[in-house]
């Protein structure tokens, strides 16, 4: 399988995602746009295309962040959607998702950094590609914004302050606000970047100190994340025979 991510900065790097990546032996490829390097021109030689997070909204311009180009990036989801490939969105990923198949992003009722549950919805525990996520299951968060619906979107999971937290666009493409990729090392980065928001976690009701973040165990999502991931490998394998 051929991996492509779309990188938007160096501290929201793509954790298990990368790591299921590689563990699989899959041909794993990159746009690190926060460093200048280019998204492809079409989604020919991608199988899976996932588009990480990151501080922008799918509103920001060209003129407010110079490495950032919101429309082309919809412009190649809505490419790959079109063709067939599997396409992940995550955080500001999944709201790009959204943008790109007409359905705005919206802001989310809370503010959500650290570690909370999400709880399935009655369409995510039908779906045969979240069985194993269980009623309730404990992620990652960090966001402000949430993606759009389109008219045939099923919302997966949500959680107490936001209600798309998972959203399956189609059987192939899938937006999740949360953040099932953290590790400590990712959770680093990012702490080292949000030092004004974790400063005011007394103010937010979901939003986990430092010393929290810090001792939060992530394994647990990540096998499930991985149990999803192989289970979208299989489904896109099976299209295309």
């Amino acid at each position: 399988m051929r991996v492509h991510f779309i990188v938007h900065e160096s501290f929201e790097a793509p954790g298990a995602y990368e790591t299921w990546a590689r563990v699989r032996g899959h041909d794993v490829t990159f746009s690190r746009v926060y460093a200048g390097e280019k998204l492809p021109y079409d989604a020919h030689g991608i199988d899976l295309l996932i588009v990480m997070g990151g501080p922008q909204d799918p509103a920001v311009t060209l003129e407010e962040c110079a490495h950032f180009d919101s429309k082309a990036e919809q412009a190649l989801i809505a490419s790959a959607v079109k063709s067939g490939k599997a396409v992940i969105g995550i955080c500001l990923g999944s709201q790009l998702i959204g943008e790109a198949l007409d359905a705005p992003f919206a802001p989310s009722p809370e503010k959500e950094i650290g570690k909370f549950p999400i709880f399935l919805t009655e369409a995510g525990s039908k779906n045969e590609m979240f069985t194993h996520f269980g009623a309730t299951l404990e992620v990652g968060h960090w966001h402000n914004d949430m993606p759009g619906l389109t008219a045939h979107a099923e919302i997966i999971a949500y959680s107490e302050g936001c209600p798309r937290q998972i959203v399956a666009y189609s059987d192939l493409v899938y937006g999740f606000q949360c953040h099932m990729e953290l590790t400590p090392d990712v959770v680093e980065r990012l702490i080292s970047h949000s030092a004004k928001d974790l400063s005011r976690a007394a103010d937010y009701r979901f939003v986990n100190t430092v010393e929290e973040l810090r001792t939060h165990d992530y394994t647990e999502m990540n096998k499930v994340l991985f149990t999803f991931l192989d289970k979208l490998d299989a489904r896109y394998k099976s299209a295309k025979t």
